[in-house]
């Protein structure tokens, strides 16, 4: 099984960029936890702050993984491009939230990938990427 993990702007900067919201572990922490979890799947992860780079990456996947956890972070709430890079392609996506956007800002209630995603998490921190992979298991 093939999963690709895709984060948007800032999640590189996961573990010092307002812990009170997003926790203090980094992703490539994380990521190698849940790699050494489930040694049986691979685990292919992609992080950029650029709009255009998520759409090419969404093409690059979308058509030979078995699933995606996508977390577009900001650019959920403003990108049509990857909303619509997600309802081109194949492979099933999962969006993706650490933080539960339901309870921020207003702005963030707003989803433009979130109907053409296969389903949405949030709130439960990193949590969230592992039981995305489990729902695609």
């Amino acid at each position: 099984m093939k999963i690709s993990i895709i984060n948007g702007p800032n999640l590189n900067l996961l573990g010092i960029r307002e812990p009170g919201i997003y926790g203090r572990q980094t992703f490539e922490d994380f990521l190698k936890d849940l790699k050494d979890k489930y040694p049986a799947i691979q685990i292919d992860y992609f992080q950029s702050n650029v709009e255009g780079e998520l759409v090419t990456e969404l093409q690059r996947v979308g058509f030979a993984y078995d699933g995606i956890l996508m977390n577009a972070a900001g650019y959920t709430h403003t990108s049509v491009a990857i909303g619509d890079a997600i309802a081109a392609i194949k492979t099933p996506v999962i969006e993706i939230h650490i933080s539960n956007v339901a309870a921020r800002e207003e702005f963030r209630q707003n989803s433009l990938i979130a109907a053409k995603s296969v389903g949405t998490i949030a709130g439960l921190g990193l949590k969230g990427y592992e039981l995305g992979l489990l729902y695609f298991l």
